[in-house]
């Protein structure tokens, strides 16, 4: 794992003990052919930085945040965004963006809600493994 932020590349913020954020994680690494996303759990040290410095810090975030230089995304706007940057046919939920963010964030919200339940919770943060290691941030 690195301890070094890129200036550049888009790092996306999740929960890192949910197993649905973990298995969000699992889809971008290997669809991210680039290598342009960098990850940290919103528990890391790294994470906790991030969100401060973007004023995010106390919000009580339970959810996917992308950080894209002073831009940041959070819950739905967060996965449109990273399936755009992805490309391919993953570009064909950009046009949900314009869906009222109110909407789109209730559904977010609904699946945030319950994913502990119906998806589970892990004990610790995921550790990478493996040349993903290195876009993981500590």
């Amino acid at each position: 794992m690195t301890t070094d932020v890129p200036d550049d590349a888009p790092i996306v913020l999740f929960d890192g003990v949910c197993n649905l954020c973990h298995g969000f994680v699992q889809f971008i690494v290997p669809r991210d052919t680039e290598g342009q996303f960098h990850f940290a759990s919103l528990q890391s040290d790294a994470g906790q930085e991030l969100l401060a410095e973007h004023g995010l810090a106390g919000h009580d975030l339970e959810s996917v945040v992308l950080i894209e230089s002073e831009d940041c995304y959070v819950k739905s706007s967060a996965v449109i965004r990273i399936a755009q940057r992805l490309g391919g046919i993953y570009r064909l939920l950009g046009p949900t963006r314009f869906l009222p963010r109110r909407l789109r964030d209730w559904v977010y919200d609904l699946v945030a809600d319950h994913r502990y339940r119906l998806f589970g919770k892990k004990d610790q943060c995921m550790m990478p493994t493996g040349n993903v290691q290195e876009r993981f941030l500590e």
